[in-house]
């Protein structure tokens, strides 16, 4: 099925049996900055690729997407030639292989990544597409931070979005990885609840550096769109 994607004008492809695109993909890419310098740009686990789709609207740049999942990759090459994209390149492959062909050549990683470790006490989906896309099965967060080391160029960003509490881990894992850590910003889903999210941005080979944003409140932020 094809819905649209949000206020970007786009129309982009969805498998319901899987799992659509949510909102955490939109609030990463808004949460990208890029500057002049930047050329290249990766997004890691793109599913369906939501959040090329959106860099692409809003920035000229060279965009690649890699996903694992041939069912969800085949749906994120439907959006982009229904799109008419042409600066969006969608991968098949396993994302720890990047750094065989794309060894510090990025200026940008953009990661959702699955959420959930995989433990004894796991319940996970029947549908594989379902639980890659959840759970720890194929890469984790450590993986994210080793392939954003060997891609990223000097001083490249690494944006995620994550659990709120995956932040200690998170840290931990930005700085085994040489990563310095420039921006964070809680995500809540009303002003009444504790926080659901959290965006971060880290800076390869550079010093810690960190602000915190203003918060975001998805039904405040929903209103608005």
């Amino acid at each position: 099925m094809k819905n649209d994607l949000m206020k970007y004008g786009l129309k982009i492809y969805q498998n319901p049996d899987f799992f659509k695109y949510s909102i955490d993909s939109v609030l990463l890419a808004e949460f990208v900055l890029i500057n002049d310098r930047c050329k290249n740009i990766i997004d890691l686990c793109t599913g369906n690729a939501p959040i090329p789709l959106i860099l692409s609207k809003k920035f000229s740049k060279n965009i690649i997407g890699v996903e694992i999942q041939p069912k969800i990759y085949d749906l994120g090459v439907k959006s982009v030639k229904t799109n008419q994209i042409k600066n969006i390149k969608l991968i098949n492959m396993d994302a720890k292989d990047l750094p065989l062909h794309y060894n510090n050549f990025f200026d940008i990683v953009t990661c959702n990544p699955p959420y959930f470790k995989v433990c004894s006490t796991s319940i996970i989906n029947n549908i594989s597409e379902k639980s890659i896309a959840r759970h720890e099965i194929k890469i984790n967060l450590e993986d994210i931070f080793c392939i954003s080391e060997k891609i990223l160029k000097h001083s490249g960003s690494l944006c995620i979005v994550h659990r709120c509490d995956r932040l200690i881990e998170l840290i931990d894992l930005a700085h085994k990885h040489h990563f310095g850590l420039r921006r964070i910003q809680f995500v809540y889903d009303n002003d009444q609840a504790p926080g659901c999210m959290i965006l971060v941005e880290c800076k390869l080979l550079c010093k810690d550096d960190l602000k915190v944003m203003k918060p975001i409140y998805i039904n405040k932020y929903l209103e608005e769109l």
